[in-house]
């Protein structure tokens, strides 16, 4: 199937993307890819929107019925000890921090709705869908993608079911897949993308829980940040989140940085002993959990960025690092990315281009408000990582708030997430405590609520380059890390036949996070797509 411009992914960046195109140029044949078995399937954000790119987008977008209702009334800014929680004041916070203006929403409505505005503008989505391959022309430039064959048994077989993949052929395709894209991934290192940047990326891996709660602990507007306890406990940074949206309902969760050292840290079990802080245990007490996510996230910011084009195609939103950090927010970057890539796109078009690099993309995007957001804000992460979360966002706060991002140097951390784990009998052991199944519980029932689901007998989408590496060399040195760092329950050490030890890999518990394909120190896990539409199926993440 041939179109003016393939999108991969059904995230914001993508579907602002295809809007744009459509906006620009009602004649352009666009189609959009998704993975997921619906839209908003598979988006899972905390989240807390800066509505500057959709006003640019969609103007009269409350007009048009856009789930964006929940203005933040209350912002507050917490260091957390075990017991207590010490409230910042509003003067000495980093003003990145202050949401004054901004919505609390579930991005995963919020993409159903901008899918609905781009189909009526006639984009044409696909959801349950996986981009399995780049599809690359004979002069090597990108020239779209295939899909995943469907009805493949474990052994390669087909089974009754079969359907083989499609090539969907685009003059420009665009890659929207999100942080650690699959196939971002392999372009990255096909076109060497990384080669100018001044960093690896960074990750943090965030675990998300939905509840409703009793009126009388719901706060409408109430937008709490903390850092400190309890991941200071294991020498590791990030912080929690917990918002109050509509219909008496709180999200809630904690970012764990993927630079931690310790091979005994989960960040499964850091996030169950965070809701028992008094902070947040106020909130919650007397609630019902109703959903249960997790996803990796990009914070490597501008020094991360790949370069984001090649002949025939653009990376862009997560899959090329736009998430501002300092904000502890994504969306608004991802679809300015989105917006520049279309109207650079569709005047390539308009001047009967097709497959050049489309050079002049870089200069639009440095252009936009959205480059010069990350500029300002550039030392946030490093500092975070330089200092810890404390004296890191004291320097953030002279940096940002007095000089306003201009201060004539640019911090950098070269060191990958994966390379910082140290040997497990250098590391202080963790107990956690057990779930008490009224805050805390344990993974499978957590996975249970994320509604996953896979495609049963069908090749294992978790692919490992020497299977004797997680017994043999990870598991002596590391205590096999991926026992925890997994927040799904997919990677288990278990006894084997003969009483020894034998990696196993749950592979229908996956929930899509990537964290394996970041965090293992060999490097050793490859995530690749499952059968269109498998995976979680959140329903209002």
């Amino acid at each position: 199937m041939d179109y003016d411009v393939v999108i991969i992914g059904a995230g914001p960046a993508g579907l602002a993307a295809a809007c744009r195109l459509k906006q620009i140029n009602q004649d352009l044949s666009v189609v959009v890819v998704e993975k997921g078995s619906e839209v908003g399937a598979h988006i899972l954000s905390g989240a807390v929107l800066e509505p500057r790119a959709l006003n640019e987008l969609f103007p009269n977008w409350q007009e048009l019925g856009a789930p964006v209702t929940t203005a933040v009334s209350t912002d507050n800014i917490y260091v957390f000890s075990e017991n207590k929680g010490i409230k910042v004041p509003s003067l000495f916070a980093p003003k990145t921090m202050h949401n004054h203006g901004n919505y609390i929403i579930s991005l995963g409505n919020l993409c159903r709705w901008l899918a609905e505005q781009a189909e009526n503008l006639g984009v044409e989505v696909f959801p349950g869908f996986a981009a399995a391959e780049v599809l690359y022309a004979e002069n090597g430039s990108v020239a779209g993608m295939i899909t995943g064959d469907m009805g493949v048994d474990v052994n390669g077989e087909h089974k009754d079911a079969y359907m083989p993949g499609m090539e969907l052929r685009g003059k420009y395709t665009f890659f929207a897949e999100g942080c650690r894209g699959h196939l971002g991934k392999q372009l990255i290192e096909h076109f060497e993308l990384d080669r100018e940047a001044q960093q690896p990326q960074h990750y943090g891996i965030g675990i998300k829980e939905l509840w409703r709660v009793p009126p009388e602990n719901h706060h409408l507007g109430l937008v709490v940040h903390s850092a400190g306890w309890p991941l200071n406990e294991s020498d590791s940074s990030g912080g929690g989140f917990l918002y109050h949206l509509e219909d008496n309902q709180v999200a809630l969760g904690l970012i764990t940085d993927l630079s931690y050292s310790n091979p005994h840290v989960s960040p499964f079990d850091e996030f169950q002993r965070y809701k028992h802080h008094p902070v947040i245990r106020q909130y919650l007490e007397g609630g019902e959990r109703i959903a249960y996510g997790a996803r990796a996230l990009v914070k490597g910011g501008l020094q991360s960025q790949p370069k984001m084009t090649f002949a025939g195609g653009l990376l862009i939103g997560d899959n090329a690092g736009t998430l501002n950090f300092a904000k502890i927010k994504g969306i608004h970057c991802a679809m300015k990315s989105g917006m520049v890539a279309a109207e650079v796109t569709a005047a390539a078009i308009a001047a009967d281009r097709a497959g050049d690099e489309l050079t002049e993309y870089t200069t639009s995007y440095k252009d936009s408000w959205a480059y010069k957001e990350l500029y300002q804000q550039r030392n946030f992460g490093p500092a975070q990582h330089k200092w810890g979360n404390i004296l890191g966002s004291a320097y953030a706060f002279i940096d940002i708030n007095i000089f306003n991002g201009k201060l004539p140097w640019t911090l950098t951390d070269p060191v990958p997430d994966h390379s910082k784990m140290i040997p497990a009998r250098d590391a202080k052991k963790i107990v956690y405590p057990k779930p008490d199944n009224k805050l805390s519980f344990d993974k499978l029932s957590s996975v249970f609520l994320s509604n996953t689901n896979h495609e049963e007998a069908q090749p294992c989408h978790l692919k490992l380059k020497n299977a004797d590496i997680p017994i043999s060399h990870n598991l002596p040195l590391y205590d096999e890390p991926a026992q925890r760092y997994c927040p799904a329950g997919v990677y288990e050490v278990v006894e084997d036949s003969n009483g020894g030890p034998r990696f196993q890999i749950n592979a229908q518990n996956c929930v899509h996070c990537k964290t394996c394909d970041i965090k293992d120190p060999s490097q050793n896990i490859t995530w690749v797509t499952p059968e269109g539409s498998g995976g979680p199926n959140y329903p209002n993440m």
